[in-house]
């Protein structure tokens, strides 16, 4: 049975690109993505005083998810206009996105961040210039309410 080798303490290990990267939108790859910036999160502390003491503890409060930006070229793809649009309208259709990271050959997922039940909450279209011949880039601000990771779906190829 093949076994994934883990790298020992101190040993070097190369980190990933940044380059590689897919989209999916409940489990459907969406669109040719340029960037995807904003990927955070942050648990603030909330001070509170003992009972009887002058001590100052601070516990974790909750959690909070920064909003994702997607960049995107421009095509006559409507399917995320027609997200963005809906939710301005007032029906919010909330989806499960995935940012998938692949290997440097751009095969094989590596880690995948899952945005649970994301909403799109801004839009903003491509700078347009008679001058320039730079690809249209628009851009999706997405919420959510949860953030999970998963490590690669890559099996290790046997000995």
């Amino acid at each position: 049975m093949p076994t994934t080798a883990t790298p020992q303490p101190g040993a070097p290990v190369d980190p990933y690109r940044a380059y590689n990267f897919r989209l999916l939108v409940n489990g459907v790859a969406s669109g040719h993505f340029t960037e995807v910036s904003g990927l955070a999160m942050s648990i603030p502390g909330i001070p509170y005083r003992e009972h009887g003491t002058d001590r100052i503890r601070i516990v974790p409060g909750q959690v909070e998810y920064e909003p994702v930006t997607l960049h995107f070229g421009l095509t006559a793809s409507r399917e995320l206009w027609d997200w963005v649009h809906a939710v301005a309208k007032g029906v919010v259709s909330r989806r499960n996105v995935s940012i998938v990271l692949l290997d440097a050959a751009g095969t094989a997922e590596v880690l995948r961040w899952n945005l649970i039940n994301a909403w799109p909450t801004g839009w903003r279209g491509a700078a347009l210039n008679t001058l320039g011949q730079e690809i249209a880039i628009a851009a999706l601000t997405l919420r959510y309410e949860g953030l999970d990771l998963e490590t690669g779906g890559a099996a290790p190829t046997p000995a």
